[in-house]
């Protein structure tokens, strides 16, 4: 199946056209290094041929191995020269524990796996060419950073010796987003105010229409008028107190991440369908049978019947999904109670793996933690350092092991490690209703 070209490079332009309109791409700068990075510690930052900007960290005792970052998200401004800097602080550690550090902003804002992983994969080039040639090469990929990635290393199989996937949006752009469809069907159900009565009714599943214009705080302020989501529990009408409960219920979507799911599912769903997919939206809920309200023969009977697009479905399958054809270690790392990327995005990538027949290359390991961005910081150190031994040894560590290792690194960084090496996530299922295989999302 042919992917649409605007996934995979914006918004309807031609590849000639884009190639015509490329900034030069000059050798990086020397700059001095955020806060955090160990003394020694040399950066560098740029930007690529295609528009995407990037930073780079070589630590003074470098072990050779070079992380290549991949960014979470997706964002949807513009990129900006430091927008890379914020997660090279965030996994300081690498740095800290000797490896190199690259991370792009990637070349526009906006959904685009497969540009992603080109832009990843051009950073990567980039530091051969212009730093030094590692002796080995990591991937890193946190939260949607993750499906980039884990979509990377299938599409560049000779490039990288080993990938860490954490907090990982791991069942791609059709399976991925069912719970963010889920909640805003369910949502306008009890609600009646995404679109309100007397504004321009449209079909739930494309987000928001192109041109219409609203905020992140107006949308906010929306669901906190339905559901008291942001006020103590005290301050809320028992009318938002009984539509805050079926819908967290009904979705499964926690309240603390309430809002944050309905931002996707508005201005990503619009990214997705207005600017990458030609106005098609590959999301639908045809089929879903909703439970868990008070009364759910009402609810399924009322809530609105959204229609996937098949041939969005399809551009969205190749630009997103993943086929599990790995051919390097890949190690896993996932808070038990992540509220944005559930845990059972691990479950449907195990079985994705398991089909391509690649599981032997995957140890997955889980934290009981209760976040999604950052989990503490001796996890990651201990994470990388099986990583390394794996693949100097070709012997896969158990996930029991590397909770003991984590230990070790507790005196560098004074965090607990909440490892549960004994822990297996139920299958996506369990989790996020199933659909219509033609309309997955």
């Amino acid at each position: 199946m042919r992917c649409s070209k605007t996934l995979l490079v914006g918004s309807g332009l031609l590849t000639m056209l884009l190639t015509l309109g490329r900034p030069a791409q000059a050798a990086p700068e020397g700059v001095a290094c955020p806060d955090g990075l160990p003394a020694g510690t040399e950066c560098r930052r740029g930007r690529d041929g295609n528009g995407a900007y990037y930073w780079i960290a070589v630590p003074k005792d470098w072990n050779g191995t070079l992380v290549v970052h991949s960014h979470g998200g997706p964002r949807l401004g513009a990129p900006k020269p430091d927008d890379p800097v914020e997660d090279l602080q965030r996994f300081a550690v690498t740095v800290s524990e000797g490896y190199a550090w690259a991370g792009s902003s990637y070349r526009r804002g906006g959904y685009g796996v497969r540009m992603a992983a080109e832009d990843t994969e051009n950073l990567r080039k980039l530091f051969v060419a212009e730093v030094a040639k590692p002796k080995r090469t990591f991937i890193h990929g946190q939260s949607w950073g993750g499906n980039v990635a884990a979509k990377a290393i299938e599409l560049y199989p000779d490039s990288y010796d080993g990938a860490l996937l954490t907090s990982g949006v791991l069942a791609g752009g059709t399976e991925g987003y069912g719970y963010r469809t889920d909640l805003r069907a369910v949502y306008q159900y009890y609600c009646h105010n995404h679109p309100g009565p007397d504004e321009p009714q449209y079909p739930l599943n494309i987000g928001l229409p192109a041109g219409q214009r609203m905020t992140g705080k107006e949308l906010a302020e929306r669901v906190e008028a339905c559901t008291g989501a942001g006020k103590p529990a005290a301050e809320r009408s028992p009318e938002q107190a009984r539509n805050l409960a079926a819908i967290t219920a009904v979705t499964r979507v926690p309240e603390r991440t309430l809002v944050s799911h309905m931002n996707w599912a508005t201005f990503l769903y619009r990214d997705i369908v207005a600017e990458r997919l030609g106005g098609r939206s590959p999301f639908g809920n045809e089929g879903v049978r909703y439970t868990g309200s008070a009364d759910d023969a009402a609810l399924n009977a009322g809530v609105a019947r959204l229609q996937a697009d098949p041939q969005a479905v399809a551009e969205l399958a190749e630009d997103s999904d993943l086929t599990g054809k790995v051919t390097i270690p890949t190690l896993t790392l996932h808070a038990i109670d992540d509220p944005t990327a559930f845990v059972e995005h691990e479950s449907h990538y195990r079985a994705v793996r398991e089909k391509a027949g690649t599981a032997a290359l995957l140890v997955q390991t889980f934290t009981r933690e209760h976040v999604h961005s950052k989990l503490h910081t001796p996890e990651y150190a201990a994470a990388f350092a099986a990583l390394s031994r794996w693949v100097d040894t070709k012997q896969p560590p158990e996930p029991a092991a590397i909770a003991a290792s984590c230990e070790g690194y507790r005196k560098a960084y004074p965090e607990t490690c909440l490892f549960d090496p004994a822990f297996h996530p139920a299958p996506y299922d369990s989790r996020v209703y199933p659909r219509d295989p033609a309309g997955k999302g």
